[in-house]
């Protein structure tokens, strides 16, 4: 393992798996038949120029870079850890920018930088699961750093008939070549009313709720068992 860690360290190593893994994205998008549906908010907002935060879960990361159609540049907050690093070589080949940081885990910086991102014009993609879950639970980060940006959320999944789901912490869903996959927006989340804690953890509710009924929903639709989220917690 410890080998394996100092390989993934290496710049030449991590560039080549970032290729690799690009060029899957690219086989699976443009072997597959696609569709991206609700997008009416999303291309009202960007006509407009008006910021938001687009949140999706960990496991359903994949497919999101080459399905980025609109010219304003977006950035997905990456963890620091070698594993968003390397994330953030491949999201690159996209043109998708990175954020390094996380609103969960001494997100100062982090939370700075990502209203920084949302003031130029850029728009922000996050999974507020991540880094490490737990699986499909939200945290209260993504929610308070969109009410200080009075920016709203678009809760976003995807789903395919052909696929591997992996047996990592998110049940990563690996989308397999020559697919049929359909990439969903949900009904935006409007910033919580207040700062308090009752309004913050509302809020984040819905945003954990929306994108979990979403996900099922999608699964469903290619007859897929739905995935769970972990347990909350004290349960």
């Amino acid at each position: 393992m410890a080998s394996a860690r100092r390989l993934l360290e290496n710049r030449i190593i991590q560039a080549v798996i970032c290729w690799c893994a690009a060029s899957y994205i690219r086989l699976v998008w443009y072997s597959g038949r696609w569709q991206v549906e609700n997008t009416e908010t999303l291309d009202r907002l960007v006509c407009d120029g008006k910021p938001f935060i687009i949140c999706f879960w960990h496991g359903r990361l994949l497919m999101f870079p080459p399905a980025w159609r609109w010219k304003a540049k977006i950035s997905i907050l990456i963890s620091r850890h070698r594993d968003g690093r390397v994330i953030a070589r491949a999201l690159r080949h996209f043109g998708v920018g990175t954020i390094e940081g996380s609103t969960s885990r001494g997100g100062g910086e982090a939370l700075r930088n990502l209203l920084r991102t949302l003031k130029d014009g850029e728009y922000v993609g996050i999974t507020p699961d991540g880094p490490r879950g737990p699986r499909m639970r939200a945290t209260a980060g993504v929610i308070r750093a969109a009410r200080i940006a009075d920016t709203p959320i678009l809760p976003t999944s995807y789903a395919v008939s052909r696929r591997k789901v992996l047996g990592s912490w998110d049940r990563f869903v690996l989308a397999l070549p020559f697919t049929r996959g359909v990439i969903r927006v949900g009904e935006p989340i409007l910033p919580a009313s207040s700062g308090d804690d009752v309004d913050i953890e509302a809020s984040r509710k819905q945003l954990e709720d929306s994108l979990n009924e979403l996900t099922a929903s999608l699964d469903a639709r290619f007859g897929h068992t739905p995935i769970e989220p972990a347990p909350e917690a004290g349960k």
